[in-house]
């Protein structure tokens, strides 16, 4: 067979230099001035720099250099139209004076003639020397002098060293009276040269096929470098900082989940193109690319199945050697089945059984035809809740290195494998067919009781008593424990026949997939009926929940604004309604603060000034609460109350605030500061009554304010006042005579900045009549 592969491929050979030998290729003529060889060189340059590209010579270089002249003549006609008009031209304008030009680009003389078609020169390429069966030109034809030039040194060969007719003999249509004559008297040399060509045809084919598969081996599509790869930082995923468990039995995609649950990491990723992928490492220290791992890369880059993990490419430098798969955020069929947080009913489960298998049915009809690892950590799930198989194929590539028969990962890892595998010294690393359906029984038993993999009932054994066992193939054989309560009786005879100790018993993928569709009898639509129903019975409840939370947090926010605005002002902005403002015709304003308020600051620390501060103003804060008050803001120490306001009272606003302002005084005298106890606080305060405007202030941190000239005499009150003194102007003692009951002291006449000579008073206290 091999000799006659080796004269079919000569044959070809020969036949295909011979037919090479008639052909003539015309094409473009590449230019010889020094301006066109300077600017290749610079496009090299470029490319090389700014792309990272390498431009090989080629005559497509000579596009390039066509573009450049075209934008050229374009820059020429426009600058002579702009110069001319001394406007913007139209387009067509522009055009005009393309037509019909001669000017000297990088590819040489530019001619366009007047319908605006360029004039090129053509080179007619001939294999001179059979021996080196290299093209070289023969002949060149020159646009502008409309010459045809042979290249000295050379001599076209035409077939039978004829050139041949400008027509041929029968007519372009065989339309030649004189070969009409004689065509029906060739058939037999008709039905050679069809046998022939189509022969000859069949031969090209599989050698183009030949072609293309060393083409595709040799470029090694598949391969990709570590520094295209960027490691995902776990730090940054798991921020939670809280207690990590390792996923059990040795899981070869492995999982990574914190304690509570809510971020879980199910395999080594990093990102390759922009996109998130799965890394899996082997334990190779060099891989030599020989051909039976360049074809089973290949392999594994053809087969593409919704149920197989994509296969993106593998890195082969040391000593970062690994696989890059596509990556599945739900984590493992295994991972799943250990999370009692996962509830799965049976329409579910047989879901992912039925994914399984048709992602084995498709593996064992492929190229790669078994997967020799299949177990349920090799089974991934992606976002969309579809179970992939991952870990297939490469079984050169994965090759391991030999693990200790007392590890027991080991035999963690073996639970999955077919008993007439265990007992070979050295089993083929891709398995058989019938290993995977034992494989995938064990698998049925984990789906339907989630005990784990290879569960016995009763004392438990440890995974290398189990496969010693299992090896011994000692009757009754050693298979997990089945539960009827768990599945139907149907599914635990398929468990059965896919464990069965002769691997001839056990199923074909395809029958299997048979058993499933006739077991799951589950209507769709009344399984979709119930989630429903049991869904919105749910969502009624956690919506009453949410409801009453957010009822909750209303009542806070809107406490939290009433501390901040009025409760008049407050209602009007939650309606978004603008808030106007307003006329007051008489209020009284409190002003105080506290007397010697440097010199305490300067001498304690600003923790300190916060903390005396914040005692004093909750202490006045609870005391006003009793009064029909606002509380205008607090400035440092500084403390502004205002009554008749936004709510107005008649003329209560004066006894309220003089009630409060005795209240406040009574307070500050018996008031203890944490770090001075022995030092007594000076509280000055003054009062003032008259009208005022009042409206918000602000859209962010909105403030309720006071503007008027009863503000500022009202500051001058607290500010000529004296230390623990209630300092009262004219006006507020009007008012308070008219309730009868407050003690006031003439002061007599007093220098107010910016008003001049003011009588103003001292407010003692109020009477025990009223």
């Amino acid at each position: 067979s091999g000799f006659h592969g080796d004269f079919c491929r000569d044959d070809y050979f020969k036949t295909s230099f011979s037919c090479f030998q008639n052909v003539k290729i015309l094409t473009y003529r590449e230019p010889q001035n020094p301006e066109y060889r300077e600017f290749v060189n610079n496009l090299k340059t470029d490319a090389k720099m700014m792309f990272n590209y390498t431009i090989k010579d080629s005559l497509m270089n000579i596009i390039a250099g066509g573009f450049y002249d075209g934008l050229m003549l374009y820059t020429h006609a426009l600058n002579e139209t702009m110069s001319t008009s001394g406007t913007r031209p139209p387009g067509k304008d522009v055009t005009k004076r393309m037509w019909n030009r001669t000017f000297h680009g990088v590819t040489g003389l530019v001619h366009l003639d007047e319908n605006g078609d360029r004039e090129t020169d053509f080179a007619l390429w001939d294999m001179i020397d059979t021996n080196t069966s290299a093209f070289q030109i023969v002949l060149v034809y020159n646009s502008s002098e409309e010459q045809l030039t042979a290249v000295p040194g050379t001599d076209l060969h035409w077939l039978g060293g004829v050139r041949p007719p400008d027509v041929p003999v029968c007519g372009f249509k065989n339309d030649n009276p004189i070969c009409l004559a004689s065509q029906w008297s060739e058939p037999v040399h008709t039905v050679r040269t069809f046998v022939t060509c189509w022969i000859f045809k069949l031969r090209l084919s599989l050698c183009c096929r030949r072609m293309k598969l060393e083409k595709e081996l040799v470029a090694q599509l598949w391969r990709i470098t570590w520094e295209d790869i960027q490691m995902s930082n776990l730090d940054k995923v798991l921020r939670s900082g809280s207690r990590m468990t390792l996923s059990l039995r040795g899981s070869n995609y492995g999982s990574l989940m914190t304690g509570d649950g809510n971020l879980q990491v199910f395999a080594k990723t990093g990102y390759y193109k922009g996109n998130i992928t799965a890394i899996k490492y082997t334990n190779r220290k060099r891989i030599e690319l020989n051909r039976k791992i360049l074809f089973e890369l290949k392999h594994m880059r053809d087969v593409q199945n919704e149920h197989l993990t994509r296969f993106i490419g593998a890195c082969i430098d040391p000593p970062n050697i690994c696989i890059i798969t596509e990556y599945c955020p739900r984590g493992s069929l295994q991972d799943i089945l250990e999370n009692d947080s996962i509830t799965l009913d049976w329409m579910f489960k047989y879901s992912l059984i039925n994914d399984i298998v048709k992602g084995m049915l498709f593996l064992h009809n492929s190229v790669i035809f078994s997967h020799g690892k299949l177990k349920s950590s090799n089974c991934v799930v992606d976002n969309r809740f579809v179970l992939k198989i991952t870990d297939y194929g490469l079984s050169s590539f994965r090759s391991e290195s030999d693990t200790g028969k007392d590890a027991h990962a080991y035999y963690a890892r073996e639970l999955w494998m077919a008993p007439e595998l265990l007992r070979m010294e050295c089993p083929p690393p891709q398995g058989t067919q019938k290993g995977d359906v034992y494989s995938f029984g064990i698998i049925l038993q984990e789906v339907a009781l989630r005990r784990g993999a290879f569960y016995l009932e009763g004392d438990p054994l440890s995974p290398k008593e189990i496969v010693d066992r299992v090896i011994l193939g000692e009757w009754p054989c050693l298979r997990p424990t089945m539960d009827p309560q768990s599945h139907s009786p149907e599914l635990g005879q398929l468990m059965q026949r896919c464990w069965a100790e002769e691997p001839t018993e056990r199923p074909e993928f395809n029958h299997i997939r048979l058993l499933l569709r006739k077991q799951n009898k589950t209507n769709i639509l009344d399984n979709l009926l119930s989630r429903m129903e049991q869904y919105a019975n749910n969502l009624e409840e956690l919506v009453e929940e949410r409801t009453q939370a957010y009822h909750e947090e209303k009542r806070k926010a809107e406490a939290l604004l009433y501390q901040i605005l009025p409760h008049s002002v407050a209602e009007q902005l939650k309606r978004g309604e603008t808030v106007q403002a307003e006329a007051f015709d008489s209020v009284t304003i409190y002003f105080s603060d506290i007397v010697g308020f440097t010199a305490i600051s300067a001498e304690s620390t600003p923790l300190e000034v916060v903390t005396l501060l914040n005692d004093l103003y909750t202490c006045f804060d609870a005391i006003i609460d009793n009064f029909d008050v606002y509380k205008v803001e607090t400035i440092g120490d500084a403390y502004m109350v205002v009554s008749g306001l936004p709510v107005r009272n008649g003329k209560l606003h004066g006894r309220e605030i003089a009630r409060m302002a005795l209240a406040l005084l009574d307070a500050v005298r018996t008031f203890k500061i944490r770090h001075r106890p022995e030092q007594q606080l000076k509280l000055r305060i003054g009062i003032h009554s008259g009208p005022v405007c009042a409206g918000v202030v602000g859209l962010k941190m909105p403030r309720y304010c006071l503007f008027g000239d009863t503000v500022n005499t009202s500051s001058r009150m607290e500010s000529s006042g004296e230390a623990l003194k209630i300092h009262v102007s004219a006006a507020t003692r009007d008012v308070l005579l008219e309730f009868n009951c407050f003690q006031l002291e003439l002061r007599g006449e007093i220098d107010v900045k910016g008003k001049g000579k003011m009588t103003t008073y001292w407010l003692l206290g109020e009477s025990n009549s009223q």
